[in-house]
Order: C-alpha cells, then structure tokens, then sequence
C-alpha cells in the first residue's frame, strides 16, 4: 500500500514532457492501515463486510471488493449476525458498536487512531460536564461545537459521543441562532481546513458576551499540510490532472486548491477520463489526487499520459 513515488524515469526523453506523480498525494496512513487490516483477513479466506466504502474512491472500493469485501451500511446492521465487521478510518459513535455486538458480530476496527483520540477526547469531556450537572457542581451542559461537514462519517462518529447533542457548524453563518453565552466547547473534524477552523474561533470570539470559551485545534496535521504542499506541486507544472473520487470531500478541496494557483487543472477518477488535449504544448505534466486517492490508480494516469504523450 506504499504510495509510489513520482519520479521522471526513462520514459522522458526529447519530445516527450516530464510526467510526475506528488509524492506528498495519496493515501493517509488511517486509510493504509483500514486496508491493510482488510487485506489481512481477505487473505485468511475469511468473509469480510465494511460497514460504508472503505475509502471514498471507488476504483479502490472494487478492487477489494474483487478479492472478497463486501460493502454493507447502517441498515443492513439489524439483520446482520454472526458476521465479521470492519470499521473503517472515518470511525463509529458508540451505537454502532453496541448493535454490532448485541447480534454477535465481530468487529474489525480500523477506526485512524488521530479520529480516536479525538473521540475520546470529546466523551470524556461530555461526560465529565454531565456528572458535574447531576452533582449540582455545574448548572447546565456547555454547548459542544463540532466545525465539519454534517452527515459526513467522522463527524457522525463524533457527534455520537456526545449521545447526538453536540452541534455540528459547517461554517460562520451556523452559529446564527446559537445561545453562544452558554460555555462552549469546540472541536474540529480531523480533514477540515485549518484557515476555517481560525475563522470559526475568530468568529466565536467576537459574539461571545459571557461564559468559557475553549476551543481544541484537533485537525490531523498529515492532511492539514497537503493543501499547501499540493499547491506548491500544482504551481511548479504546466497541466496537472487530479485524481480523486467523486465522494471524497478532501478531494474536492485539494482539487480547488491545485486550481487556485493553476488553471489548467483537469479532474479525474480514472485514467479513462484523460483527455489527449488536455497534454498539448506541456512541457511538466503533474498527477496528484487526494488523500483517498490509492498510489496504483495515479500510476495507471500517469501510463495514460505517456500513451497521449509518446
């Protein structure tokens, strides 16, 4: 599952553009790790369901689904026993766990270990504040703020620790019609932008009148830094072609990044998308994808290329 790296090779030569693949795009070590953990019991001729996409692209999706992964979602859990279970890096609320393990399934977690630490984080302080109300030390709950994506799988996950009370804000206008005086806990979804979740602290900040304030930046470093990193790669080529999913949300936002700093940015999902027009008069063509993006799908772009380029 290492990412390959997107070096020239002996491909190049007169007439023929340079071809790179970013070695900075590709998989994130949650979802390397969720894959691998799937490979292993694949291998074992286990039978293997994941509860959702494994990952938000769906060449990778049919790959393993080739080799023996079903895909299943939350309302096949019912009528589920007796089965092998594997959560993937997005992560679970509690709930799920208990309906998995009351019809005597079992679980493969493969929850990335930066969206666990974050959830324990946010329960802990749910309940802490909750035995603070019953002991009469508190008198009332914080309102906790979750900055993401509503309905996307991690937040979900999130949300749940908090038995479904915390508020999820996508942006500044959110916290419209939100008793902000209260104390207030925010937290951020692992992939959100960090410029975002500064604009919501801001934003928090100037509103608030009365009560705590405390915010936790718990946005996954490994993610946070590809934006900047990607448009560094993007500016430095001529024609870049993008390589992502049509549901991963990380992808849609590297892909605008790429886009701010080069025009001649072009989407893909796979290398049949690949226009020959998009190739004329580059010198440094660029292939780069998102964090969903698996290394395998780029190379098989980059060999489109060549075949347009040659």
């Amino acid at each position: 599952m290492d990412n390959l790296k997107g070096q020239p090779g002996p491909e190049c030569g007169p007439g023929i553009p340079l071809i790179e693949i970013d070695t900075n795009s590709g998989f994130c070590f949650g979802v390397v790790t969720a894959i691998e953990k799937a490979e292993a019991e694949l291998e074992r001729g286990e039978s293997l369901a994941c509860l959702g996409d494994i990952v938000h692209n769906a060449s990778e999706v049919e790959r393993l689904r080739l080799k023996g992964l079903s895909t299943i979602t939350h309302d096949d859990l019912e009528n589920l026993h007796n089965s092998t279970v594997l959560l993937r890096a997005h992560g679970e609320p509690p709930t799920t766990y208990g309906r998995l393990r009351q019809n005597n399934n079992r679980i493969i977690d493969a929850t990335c270990p930066v969206v666990l630490r974050l959830q324990q984080r946010i329960k802990q302080a749910y309940d802490e504040a909750r035995q603070q109300v019953e002991a009469g030390t508190r008198s009332e709950m914080p309102l906790i703020l979750i900055y993401g994506k509503q309905g996307h799988a991690e937040v979900n996950g999130l949300v749940g620790q908090t038995e479904g009370t915390a508020v999820v804000i996508q942006d500044s206008g959110a916290l419209d019609g939100l008793d902000l005086d209260r104390d207030i806990l925010l937290y951020s979804q692992t992939t959100k932008s960090l410029d975002g979740f500064r604009n919501i602290v801001e934003e928090i900040g100037k509103r608030k009148k009365s009560g705590r304030f405390e915010y936790f930046d718990t946005i996954c470093r490994q993610v946070a830094t590809r934006s900047e990193k990607i448009k560094g790669f993007a500016a430095t080529h001529d024609t870049i072609i993008f390589v992502s999913g049509a549901k991963s949300s990380n992808g849609k936002v590297l892909l605008e990044e790429c886009r701010k700093v080069n025009p001649r940015t072009y989407l893909v999902t796979d290398s049949s998308d690949v226009r020959a027009e998009w190739l004329d008069g580059a010198e440094k063509i660029g292939i780069c994808g998102a964090t969903s993006t698996p290394a395998w799908l780029m190379e098989e772009v980059k060999k489109k290329c060549l075949e347009y380029a040659g």
